[in-house]
């Protein structure tokens, strides 16, 4: 398995920016032949607040599940930003994940470049970029995971200056912009869902832990899904918002993706 750390000049962000890539291109079978493949179905996969682009490989097991399953993982940071795009700050998060990122990853490794093997998933704030973004850019994105998604834009909508950081009406002004224009833009992941034809809607799938703060936030947007005659899987489980709960979904994510038929390898985990 091959974990790589990589600096990029990026024209969305007009600065150097790092992500992490796990790209599973040094497999061997048992007589240590190298498995080669000529594309790699792809995750880009986002953080949640407060975290970068570490996050996930320091409280999850995807390194070794991308390697079971010959997926490649790109995982950039958001820098609490929510990945969007902010025109008054020059800061457009939502076109470097939905076009940049994915056209630098394509250029470095042999991805597929099909939307049916391209993938978007995060937790937090992270699944709010995830959906947001998968139906932003349904043309590059098949299927989009959102575990604990932070659906809040009707809270922030209402926030106040004394507020603590994260709901405080200063910081959410610098990430959104007019917070009294969220609802219909780019930024609301409802009127994304609705201007998505049928036949192009990605296909979407969210989780949340039963004592997650965010659980009625989920559960009102698998609703509207639902009410508006668009396919989701929700599941609810045990769990608050905790790496725990996150590790042990992300999981069940990738076996609900429909990831090619892998092969077994040798490696420090299976040297038989």
């Amino acid at each position: 398995m091959a974990t790589i750390k990589i600096d990029f000049f990026s024209q969305s962000l007009m600065r150097t920016v790092t992500i992490n890539a796990i790209v599973p291109v040094d497999k061997r079978d048992k007589q240590g032949r190298r498995i080669a493949k000529k594309e790699y179905q792809t995750l880009y996969l986002l953080h949640g607040i407060l975290g970068n682009y570490t996050d996930w490989l320091s409280g999850t097991r995807i390194e070794r599940w991308a390697q079971e399953k010959d997926l490649v993982v790109i995982m950039p940071s958001g820098e609490n930003h929510f990945y969007v795009d902010n025109e008054n700050s020059l800061q457009f998060h939502s076109q470097f994940i939905g076009e940049e990122l994915v056209e630098v990853t394509r250029a470095m490794f042999p991805l597929s470049h099909k939307k049916e093997d391209t993938f978007i998933a995060g937790l937090s704030m992270g699944g709010y970029g995830a959906i947001t973004n998968g139906l932003k850019y349904y043309d590059t994105f098949g299927y989009i995971a959102g575990l604990s998604s932070a659906l809040l834009i009707d809270d922030f909508v209402n926030a106040k200056y004394d507020s603590e950081y994260l709901m405080n009406r200063h910081y959410l002004e610098s990430v959104f912009g007019d917070l009294n224009q969220l609802p219909g833009s780019d930024k609301d992941y409802r009127t994304l869902a609705l201007k998505v034809n049928k036949q192009d809607m990605p296909h979407i799938y969210m989780a949340c832990g039963k004592d997650d703060f965010l659980l009625q936030q989920n559960r009102d947007f698998r609703d509207f899904l639902i009410k508006n005659d668009i396919e989701v899987t929700y599941i609810e489980d045990e769990g608050a918002h905790e790496w725990d709960f996150w590790d042990r979904h992300i999981h069940l994510v990738l076996e609900w993706l429909p990831l090619h038929q892998c092969h077994t390898s040798i490696h420090s985990g299976n040297v038989k």
